[in-house]
């Protein structure tokens, strides 16, 4: 997936260790150009650029519309396609094929760069999250790659999980990832509470879906991001409503890396970011070539890089020793 934004600025994302919760709200974003879909994104903010690894978070539907993302580049991180309603064809400079599907992770990673496309199938409403993470120094320049999995369903208390990264209430994903991370969704019934153990190295983020939650006390509702940092080791959430819900369950261990985050780049630095837009517009190997993509426009062109120099802000830990 690819922000669209005709201007978009860059993004410092630096780790966070305040505790509590906070509740991010999201804005709206276009995808997929004038005609396409409106997504909600609550992260990257000024406020707080991650969460563990994660980066980006899109969440978008249900809504009856087109999606069509011509190939567009991304590099050092993973994508993370999860749906709830819908399909949506997936080609990839790696040669991957994929159809996506509700219940079902596709994990592709860019690594030092890659190139894909995304276009709904058929008339179906579209419904799920679009997701990143953000790869660390160490694999930041590994190969191209793509995992598929479908986590079977477990039982919580007055709810379901379905866990498609890391490890949650015994169940754990096969799939690889460069840094500690959990990636769930879990269904709540009608007004159940729901006290999960997590681990306190973590810090963790619950996307509400669908309903009206409580976490901690702290009410959300659908597309807020509720955020717990370590040191916890459980979360609570609390449906508050006579109908099911339905979060995402982010989490990881904090990410003490600078990140410069610029269109669909991450990168280290402006330097980084200036390289990896000219490749893409020169057609640089370092992308690859999608094959089969059928839309009108062969692939999106990078928006023009701001005038002014993208600095890295300083780590919380470097500000507080000022």
């Amino acid at each position: 997936m690819s922000t669209l934004d005709a201007a978009p600025i860059e993004v410092i994302c630096s780790a966070s260790h305040a505790t509590g919760i906070e509740v991010l709200s999201p804005r709206a974003v276009p995808l997929g150009g004038p005609r396409g879909i409106r997504v909600q994104r609550t992260l990257p903010q000024r406020r707080r650029s991650l969460v563990g690894a994660w980066c980006f978070v899109d969440h978008y539907g249900p809504v009856s519309a087109r999606m069509d993302v011509a190939p567009h580049p991304h590099t050092g991180l993973q994508t993370v396609s999860w749906l709830f309603s819908g399909e949506v064809e997936h080609r990839d400079s790696a040669g991957v094929h994929a159809i996506v599907r509700p219940g079902e992770l596709n994990l592709m990673t860019a690594g030092a760069g890659i190139c894909h496309s995304e276009v709904s199938v058929g008339a179906r409403v579209l419904h799920g999250a679009q997701l990143w993470v953000a790869l660390p120094d160490s694999a930041r320049n590994t190969g191209r790659d793509f995992a598929h999995y479908r986590p079977s369903p477990i039982s919580l208390p007055g709810a379901a999980a379905r866990v498609f990264l890391g490890e949650l209430a015994g169940s754990r994903s096969p799939v690889h990832t460069f840094t500690p991370l959990l990636g769930a969704q879990i269904d709540l019934t009608a007004q159940a509470a729901l006290v999960i153990d997590v681990d306190p190295a973590f810090e963790h983020a619950v996307l509400c879906d669908t309903g009206d939650l409580e976490m901690r006390g702290n009410a959300l509702t659908v597309g807020d991001l509720g955020y717990q940092g370590p040191g916890d080791t459980t979360l609570p959430l609390r449906n508050i409503a006579a109908r099911p819900a339905r979060v995402l369950l982010l989490g990881g261990t904090p990410f003490t890396e600078e990140l410069v985050m610029w269109w669909n780049f991450v990168g280290r630095s402006h330097d980084d970011i200036v390289a990896y837009r000219q490749q893409w517009q020169d057609g640089d190997e370092r992308f690859g070539v999608v094959t089969g993509y059928q839309g009108t426009v062969a692939r999106l062109p990078a928006p023009p890089l701001p005038t002014t120099r993208l600095l890295p802000r300083p780590l919380p830990s470097r500000k507080e020793s000022q």
